[in-house]
């Protein structure tokens, strides 16, 4: 600690996109100086078997960036086959604590003229986003509402020496920085409510998590890991989210295609190319579906119990990842039920069809055959 109060401090960015259906890696490779993710550090107690899919990492050039507040300032992108990109922004600074959420949006000068860190990351992404669209499956352009970010405070001093006994001095500094409430207007069952569960794996370490926010005091540093899991978790929200509003978009052509085809009595139009057509984007879109939620509970099973388990999982507790799991498993039955009834009816019409026919055949042409005898007679 200085003689302002302040104390050193790194602050971690993560903004996660989900760009298109898939990405192709070794196109990437050949369109970008990406490289493969270093092995993952098995630090605490990480077991041995822990996997996580395995991204390609792109550098980016923060040379011309500028900014007498960064001791060290860092970025860069990892791209994930299954569509999604997360850029990470790092830097370190001096910070009284109360300070923090002012420098989680720092100014800085750029050659792309951005003028603070939230510009910087946006301007870096649509480059990457640019760079790749000829490698991604269902590439699609975006808003700002097609991320997910998540910031890491991260307090490389405890004054005081004890973390806990340092939280319990600021509780209202430390749940509004988590929250991004102004200090002073949280009542104190939400400050407890924002607090009850922090991680510490040694006596001199903590780690608090929120909604788009944590907070970390290592003097050691050593939380990489402990990033890494909030990186994990924000990548599978992004997916589950984007496959949940994909779901809305179908259901709603779904709507149309059902009052169309009943209400209208427009059913001409609705042919059986179509239907076809339409169960099998949507037997893809399950498929697609399956993948991500699988994917989703094997990292919850390999991940286990483990401390850095413990984190994941109250992350996607946080996130409500069950909830968004189970809403879009309804959602996906009702929308293969909803063009399953279609084609099951197309097929009673036409069963009908070829029965009249039948009848036809059988029964009013002897009929006229008869007839044609007895006239001829």
């Amino acid at each position: 600690m200085n003689v302002q109060g302040e104390i050193p401090v790194e602050i971690i960015h993560l903004y996660t996109y989900d760009i298109g259906r898939a990405i192709d890696l070794k196109k990437v490779a050949s369109l970008v100086p990406a490289h493969h993710d270093m092995e993952f550090a098995k630090r605490r107690d990480t077991p041995v078997s822990l996997t996580l899919p395995k991204p390609l990492v792109l550098s980016i050039s923060t040379d011309e960036c500028d900014s007498k507040c960064f001791d060290k300032f860092s970025a860069q992108a990892k791209i994930y086959e299954d569509g999604a990109i997360t850029l990470i922004v790092r830097y370190k600074t001096m910070s009284r604590f109360e300070d923090l959420p002012q420098k989680a949006n720092m100014l800085i000068r750029d050659i792309s003229s951005a003028n603070s860190i939230e510009q910087f990351a946006e301007s870096s992404f649509k480059m990457v986003h640019e760079a790749l669209r000829t490698a991604v499956a269902g590439y699609k352009e975006l808003t700002k509402n097609d991320r997910e970010t998540y910031t890491a405070f991260c307090l490389l001093e405890c004054p005081g020496g004890d973390p806990r006994a340092f939280i319990d001095a600021n509780k209202d500094v430390a749940a509004s920085l988590l929250s991004g409430e102004p200090v002073g207007t949280l009542h104190m069952s939400q400050i407890e409510q924002i607090l009850n569960k922090p991680f510490s794996y040694r006596k001199d370490d903590i780690a608090i998590f929120d909604l788009e926010r944590c907070l970390i005091i290592d003097p050691a540093a050593d939380y990489d890991d402990v990033i890494m899991m909030a990186e994990h978790a924000n990548y599978r929200l992004i997916e589950l989210r984007e496959l949940d509003f994909l779901l809305d978009k179908w259901l709603g052509e779904a709507e149309q295609d059902i009052r169309r085809l009943y209400l209208s009595g427009n059913r001409r139009k609705f042919s059986d190319r179509t239907l076809r057509l339409k169960l099998a984007q949507i037997q893809g879109l399950r498929f697609d579906a399956l993948f991500t939620l699988e994917n989703l509970d094997n990292s919850s099973k390999i991940i286990g119990d483990y401390f850095l388990g413990s984190i994941y999982h109250r992350l996607c507790e946080i996130f409500n990842t069950d909830e968004w799991k189970i809403s879009i498993e309804r959602r996906l039955n009702a929308l293969q039920n909803i063009y399953e009834l279609v084609k099951n009816d197309s097929t009673e019409q036409r069963m009908i069809t070829l029965e009249l026919v039948f009848i036809a055949v059988c029964i009013i042409f002897p009929i006229l055959q008869i007839l044609q005898v007895m006239l001829l007679k």
